[in-house]
């Protein structure tokens, strides 16, 4: 996979759990941060803080372990 890919499918879906994208690129989760990382200084994502569980809404999974993502666009910046 490489970055393109990443940012094409958080183009498409808007908002992406970390695991998501896990399953989906068969990447590991320390990998795909990496990449995210780099979006994320070019204004391009944000990892949204306090996210809940997935749209299942079944609240199973750890929240420590729930990351997600958000596409804000080319060169858009977030605010710190």
């Amino acid at each position: 996979m490489i970055l393109s890919e990443l940012t094409d499918y958080l183009e498409q879906h808007h908002r992406v759990g970390l695991m998501d994208l896990a399953y989906r690129f068969e990447s590991s989760p320390d990998a795909l941060r990496g990449m995210l990382t780099i979006l994320e200084r070019k204004g391009r994502v944000r990892r949204i803080t306090g996210s809940t569980a997935c749209s299942s809404g079944c609240s199973k999974c750890d929240p420590a372990t729930l990351e997600t993502y958000e596409w804000i666009g080319e060169g858009a910046r977030a605010e710190s």
